[in-house]
């Protein structure tokens, strides 16, 4: 019985590490591939920047930060990392993960240039959400959807870049005017 107790331990103990060594990047970027349009922008794209996790907060003022990682046909050239404030109606706190694919290398180029902002007016297709505000560079609008299998999507590039969000959880309330503000350090080799 001891013996059988304590292999059951290790073998959870086992599977609770290898859980905690998994690569939120290629998990994210596997979310995204399975979840209504945004998998085909795979195929089509020069590149994109992945954001595992933005954790988003605001009581009137607002603000959301997240690391990221950015890949050139597949490969991981460099991080980034988002910084958004944003001021009006607003109240609550979410987690979403959100992607970035770029059209071409002049849209890759832009961005990867050091410092790169997306205006209040820039949009983001919300995939799957919990009850709460859309997350996205707008910052307004509400949406209850169901799992991350059950997105319907519809969404294209502007000015060389497709902006999709999955929201991991939390509730938002939002009227607010918010941009978003992204770094890049290129990966050392």
């Amino acid at each position: 019985m001891k013996r059988s107790l304590g292999y059951v331990v290790s073998v959870m103990l086992l599977l609770w590490g290898a859980a905690s060594w998994a690569d939120p990047y290629t998990d994210t970027v596997n979310l995204f591939k399975n979840a209504g349009e945004s998998g085909g922008f795979f195929k089509k794209s020069y590149g994109y920047a992945v954001f595992p996790t933005i954790g988003k907060g605001a009581l009137v003022v607002g603000g959301a930060h997240g690391q990221g990682r950015v890949f050139r046909q597949g490969e991981w050239v460099g991080d980034t990392s988002m910084t958004q404030v944003s001021v009006g109606f607003q109240a609550g706190g979410e987690a979403y993960s959100q992607i970035i694919f770029f059209e071409d290398k002049r849209a890759f180029e832009e961005f990867t240039k050091g410092n790169f902002e997306f205006g209040a007016g820039a949009n983001a297709v919300a995939i799957t959400a919990a009850a709460g505000a859309g997350a996205g560079t707008t910052g307004a609008g509400t949406h209850v959807s169901g799992g991350k299998k059950d997105a319907t999507t519809t969404g294209g590039y502007y000015r060389g870049m497709a902006v999709f969000t999955i929201v991991k959880g939390g509730a938002m309330a939002s009227a607010s005017v918010a941009g978003q503000k992204f770094t890049f350090t290129p990966r050392k080799s």
